[in-house]
């Protein structure tokens, strides 16, 4: 499939403690797969568990159903280091 602006994958940057690496990197190796594989299968095999654990019911419920907008909106956010918006979390 030709990837399109609407099913490119984008680029999440994550830090992990030393021993995951180390761990991420052994499988990668041993498996002949990319680590980014590995990485991709967990956050889509553990993504529902997140959501069931930290979003609100009205909330999950929408993202469920497709009908949750894919971003907040800008004056409710700020933006990360590279540009994303992420919500904007009180101290």
């Amino acid at each position: 499939m030709k990837r399109t602006a609407e099913n490119q994958r984008k680029v999440v940057a994550v830090r992990v403690n030393p021993q995951i690496e180390q761990r991420l990197r052994l499988l990668a190796e041993l498996t002949g797969r990319r680590q980014s594989f590995f990485l991709q299968q967990m956050i889509e095999g553990g993504i529902g568990a997140m959501e069931d654990t930290w979003l609100p019911p009205d909330v999950l419920s929408r993202v469920r159903s497709g009908t949750m907008p894919s971003r907040q909106q800008a004056s409710d956010a700020i933006s990360d280091l590279f540009g994303s918006s992420l919500p904007d979390q009180a101290s």
